[in-house]
């Protein structure tokens, strides 16, 4: 029965450059997490109508109906629109032509992304 030494160095090599890694990016500062990020979505969030009319409103609603900042974006991801609204209602301006955009609505630590088509 041989022993396979070479298999043996090679799992204790590996481990010793894993270790020699680890400690180099402690070391320069750069040390990344593993924890995962939660992002906290807003609760009973309901956009309508949805398609939408040109220059129409569309009703944003939560379940805590509190402040939101809203973004639209087009699809090449240029902000088209940045507002606060305190309403629950949207009025959508001339520069939300027809076409399909990207709705981003933040309400205090919660976030959501959602698809808008306009008509």
């Amino acid at each position: 029965m041989t022993k396979n030494y070479f298999y043996n160095y090679f799992l204790i090599g590996v481990f010793a450059l894993m270790t020699s890694l680890s400690v180099a990016q402690v070391s320069s500062g750069a040390v990344s997490s593993n924890k995962a990020t939660v992002v906290k979505t807003i609760e009973g969030l309901s956009i309508y109508p949805n398609p939408v009319q040109t220059n129409g409103k569309i009703t944003i609603e939560t379940k805590t109906n509190e402040t939101k900042e809203v973004e639209i974006y087009n699809v090449m991801g240029k902000k088209i629109l940045a507002t606060q609204l305190n309403t629950k209602e949207l009025v959508l301006p001339s520069s939300v032509t027809a076409g399909i955009y990207i709705i981003k609505i933040k309400e205090n630590n919660a976030s959501a992304t959602r698809k808008l088509i306009v008509k």
